[in-house]
């Protein structure tokens, strides 16, 4: 399975998981596993995302404008304070951790599907997952922000560093024919799957519902 400290490094990782954890509200185990579930998918959407060339231009154009420094991985104890601490009108959050509209461009109408699944799976309630998704799409989107930079990958090449982190280093277009990697075939289910029109689709408005709720 693929998690946080395989993506951040060890201590990095660490300390998102008790983070995320702590404002959750779950013991870092059962976090750790709905995170485990979820990053696969978040990789997955914007892989599919940056398989047309319009959606790797988009894709990049983000990256550089807002996710460049990856800064949000040098502070992710204040991660929190930055995406729920800006949900009033007057005080929006800033462009990288703007979770919701994330989510949105990552996984589109999947994000109610995703949740459900890895709530199933995980044992959190969706609530909590909704939080842990809101957490997890900046850290992602820094993640490869910064990659991005540090390995001076254009448009072109967003594909393939995306299918890397999928496939263990495959190409981009290789991965997700791999029906050996459980990962991908997972990511694959939980985007493809039928969707009931239930209207589980905005996770942020979830996510500050059960926060306001508790």
């Amino acid at each position: 399975m693929f998690s946080l400290q395989d993506l951040l490094g060890q201590q990095q990782g660490e300390q998102a998981i008790n983070e995320i954890s702590s404002t959750v509200g779950a013991d870092n185990s059962m976090v750790n596993t709905a995170i485990q579930l979820a990053l696969p998918a978040l990789i997955s959407g914007l892989a599919n995302n940056a398989a047309t060339p319009q959606g790797a231009e988009s894709l990049n154009a983000a990256l550089d404008n807002d996710h460049s420094d990856g800064s949000i991985l040098n502070n992710l104890g204040g991660l929190a304070g930055m995406i729920f601490g800006g949900r009033q009108e007057a005080a929006p959050p800033p462009p990288q951790a703007n979770a919701g509209g994330i989510l949105g461009h990552i996984l589109g109408g999947s994000q109610g599907q995703v949740a459900q699944q890895v709530s199933e799976k995980s044992g959190l309630n969706m609530g909590q997952v909704a939080q842990i998704l809101m957490f997890l799409a900046p850290i992602v989107m820094s993640y490869l922000g910064q990659k991005k930079q540090q390995e001076n990958v254009g448009p072109d090449g967003l594909g393939g560093l995306l299918g890397g982190l999928l496939g263990g280093g495959q190409s981009q277009a290789a991965a997700p024919q791999s029906s050996g990697n459980a990962m991908i075939d997972m990511a694959s289910n939980m985007l493809d799957s039928d969707r009931d029109g239930s209207a589980m689709d905005d996770i942020a408005s979830m996510a500050f519902k059960y926060m306001t709720g508790k």
